[in-house]
């Protein structure tokens, strides 16, 4: 059995089993993952499917290649649906941010609407609706303490309308995240050798004109 889950069971080992529960992790796209633009139809149609079936509603949020999904149902479900979540290959770093007994759901809509955070890629309109996002961008919640958590569970039952997005640049976000993690470690390097590819280039041009 996982970790995380373990301690999910631990911490609601005292709440009833009729009980609501909330429970909000995070989690990273895979390397996979981020090249395949179809996980994100896959996981959000699997979710409104095995979620309905269960009793289960939430919120699930996509940017800077992490996850954040809020799932909220009976305290049965929703251990057995972390299991099958944190068994899940196509993320990994899995982290419980908040799990706690609720009186009732934030979260009534039974599609599990899956949003994506990333700013550039948004349409106007959902620019102009989502300014009371600005703190929690860029996104990164694995950093988030519970009440932050909280706060952003509280701005997103506000939110109207799904993000627009397009397959095509969900692929140049995750090719530009993967230049970033490669190059961040090594700039001092590559500010180097471009200097030394500049200077053999007029090296060059001076020898033969």
């Amino acid at each position: 059995m996982i970790a995380f889950h373990v301690d999910t069971v631990n911490s609601l080992i005292e709440v009833n089993e009729s009980a609501l529960i909330q429970l909000v992790y995070t989690s990273n796209l895979t390397v996979k993952g981020r090249f395949n633009t179809s996980v994100f139809n896959e996981v959000e149609g699997h979710a409104r499917t095995y979620n309905k079936q269960q009793g289960i509603t939430g919120i699930l949020c996509y940017g800077n290649g992490q996850f954040l999904q809020c799932i909220e149902g009976r305290k049965a479900e929703i251990l057995r649906l972390q299991q099958r979540i944190f068994s899940d290959k196509r993320h990994k770093n899995t982290k419980v941010l908040l799990v706690k007994a609720i009186d009732k759901r934030n979260f009534s809509d039974w599609r599990m609407r899956l949003l994506f955070l990333e700013r550039w890629l948004w349409s106007p309109a959902t620019k102009q609706q989502a300014t009371q996002l600005s703190p929690f961008l860029p996104f990164s919640p694995r950093s988030w303490t519970p009440e932050q958590t909280q706060h952003f569970l509280q701005t997103m039952q506000a939110f109207e309308n799904t993000p627009h997005i397009k397959a095509t640049g969900m692929t140049y976000n995750a090719l530009g995240n993967m230049f970033r993690h490669m190059a961040a470690p090594h700039q001092a390097f590559l500010v180097v050798q471009g200097i030394l590819a500049v200077l053999l280039l007029i090296a060059l041009l001076l020898l033969f004109y």
